[in-house]
């Protein structure tokens, strides 16, 4: 069927042709002008395919750019859910960083803490004058640390002690040993407490002047509990 529609068609500008060469031969003139509309109408039919196909083109060009732009926004959003992704990532794993290192520093602390006493005790207990009654000198050196944790020993606080030591049968050598005793341990334990965190706050070293003083530590035992707590500190670390 193909076929014989273009064979139709070769036959039909076949027709012309011979139509057009008798016109012209038959008046010149008129062919003339049929040719230049002819041309004219070849012309409009170029500059309007012309013309389709630079609309083409340019529907073509502007569907590239908007598909490249769809894709620079995507890949641009999709950085940035990543880097938002990365910087939470971060921020958690230093927040469980410092946590653990909080963590460690306050058990190093305490195994420092723990480790003084120990020493502390067995340097203690070879000077520490033994009482009739171990029970009745461990209730007293309760009270006497009570009375000395904030560094100063009240007048009531003091009469409340004379009448514990009395009713005790405390000594007032065993009383002088434990208060020497308990004023170091108060002492140590509030150097342990201020390096916790690993270094000394003003507040910390206010409180240490303050106890020092009222206790009459020298400079040369506070450098020695001060070393002691720091080396047990490191050596945990």
């Amino acid at each position: 069927m193909a076929d014989i529609d273009e064979q139709r068609r070769k036959v039909e500008e076949l027709k012309k042709k011979i139509l057009l060469q008798k016109q012209k031969a038959a008046n010149p003139e008129l062919t003339a002008n049929a040719e230049a509309e002819r041309k004219a109408d070849e012309e409009a039919r170029t500059r309007a395919e012309t013309e389709r196909k630079k609309a083409e083109e340019e529907s073509r060009r502007k569907l590239e750019e908007a598909r490249a732009r769809a894709q620079h926004l995507e890949a641009e959003q999709r950085k940035k859910v990543e880097e938002e992704a990365k910087r939470q990532a971060e921020a958690e794993a230093r927040e469980r960083a410092e946590i653990a290192d909080r963590l460690r520093r306050e058990d190093d602390a305490r195994r420092a803490a723990t480790e003084a006493e120990r020493r502390r005790r067995e340097e203690g207990s070879r000077s520490l004058p033994v009482a009739s009654n171990p029970h009745s000198l461990q209730a007293y050196a309760q009270a006497l640390k009570q009375a000395l944790s904030d560094g100063v020993v009240s007048k009531d606080e003091s009469v409340l002690l004379a009448t514990l030591r009395k009713s005790l049968g405390i000594s007032q050598q065993e009383h002088e040993a434990l208060e020497q005793e308990l004023q170091l341990e108060t002492y140590l334990e509030a150097i342990v407490e201020g390096w916790r965190d690993g270094s000394i706050t003003p507040e910390d070293s206010e409180k240490l002047d303050n106890l020092r003083e009222n206790f009459k530590i020298s400079a040369e035992e506070h450098l020695r509990l001060e070393k002691q707590v720091r080396q047990e500190i490191l050596k945990h670390r």
